[in-house]
């Protein structure tokens, strides 16, 4: 294995700078960059590639984590990324986490541009329609994921997916699928229901019962799932928009599900029922 670059003894080494500075949505923005912290993040930014260029740019790695993880740092030089011997306290000055891992990396932006997740024909979307929590964010891009969803679009009035926290929540699913970001609400949903997808808002408040949609077959054909705001929900207007608001029924004394919860119920409901209907490949295929 070839040698990294000198250990980086001092947090204010310049690169250490730029890298701690991605913490910021406003310098996230500015470079296209974000941080991709532990060693199931820095796998999977080390292989994926978006726009024909690696995502994974540089990694900064204590000695410790470099032993144990020496096929991530591997794959991270074959990416082409540069990779840094860091000390501890390196790390922790880079990392958002209270107990770090040792490995931290920064990758290039890899968000798609909606036109061309609309252009796949995609069956299986997960629309987040001003989700706030960035936790909550990547947890339902991982229930995406998990579900075999083509793609996940955040609305403009949504957090950033790059936020360290939404990045940790998805425990690597960023990397697996497309994801649109910035894309209004209005435009989202007409875009996908002119590529043919059934548009579904997700609210306890709905008219209709999912499990009675699933009885009736109604569930077979591509679908998009819109979720709200953790908080107060979908507003009327944005109800309005869809082609139906549908609940997720409580059969016991659960006031309510929160998010990530109702996410994971409605993407696993439609993916099963159109498998079942032969209209969507197998979610252990993917």
């Amino acid at each position: 294995m070839p040698p990294a670059t000198p250990e980086l003894i001092s947090p204010r080494s310049p690169r250490v700078s730029a890298a701690r500075r991605l913490a910021k949505r406003n310098f996230r923005g500015k470079e296209r960059l974000f941080l991709a912290e532990g060693p199931q993040a820095v796998r999977e930014a080390a292989g994926h590639l978006a726009q024909g260029a690696a995502t994974l740019v540089e990694l900064f790695a204590t000695l410790e984590a470099a032993e144990r993880y020496a096929d991530i740092v591997g794959a991270a030089r074959d990416a082409g990324a540069r990779v840094h011997l860091a000390a501890e306290q390196v790390i922790a000055d880079i990392s958002t986490t209270v107990t770090p891992q040792g490995l931290v990396g920064v990758c290039r932006f890899l968000d798609t541009p909606f036109e061309q997740v609309l252009a796949a024909r995609p069956r299986l979307v997960a629309l987040l329609a001003n989700v706030r929590d960035p936790g909550n964010a990547g947890t339902v891009l991982r229930c995406a994921d998990a579900a075999g969803a083509e793609a996940v679009v955040l609305t403009d009035a949504s957090v950033d997916v790059y936020n360290p926290k939404a990045v940790r929540a998805s425990v690597g699913s960023l990397f697996h699928l497309p994801v649109a970001v910035g894309v209004p609400v209005e435009r989202a949903v007409e875009g996908l229901r002119a590529a043919g997808v059934r548009v579904l808002a997700a609210d306890g408040a709905g008219d209709r019962d999912l499990d009675d949609e699933l009885d009736k077959g109604t569930m077979g054909g591509p679908t998009a799932w819109v979720f709200g705001n953790e908080a107060w929900g979908l507003p009327e207007e944005t109800r309005a928009l869809t082609d139906a608001v549908v609940r997720v029924p409580i059969h016991g004394k659960a006031e309510s599900l929160n998010l990530a919860t109702a996410a994971a119920v409605c993407l696993y409901a439609s993916a099963r029922a159109q498998r079942a209907a032969g209209g969507c490949r197998s979610v252990t295929g993917n």
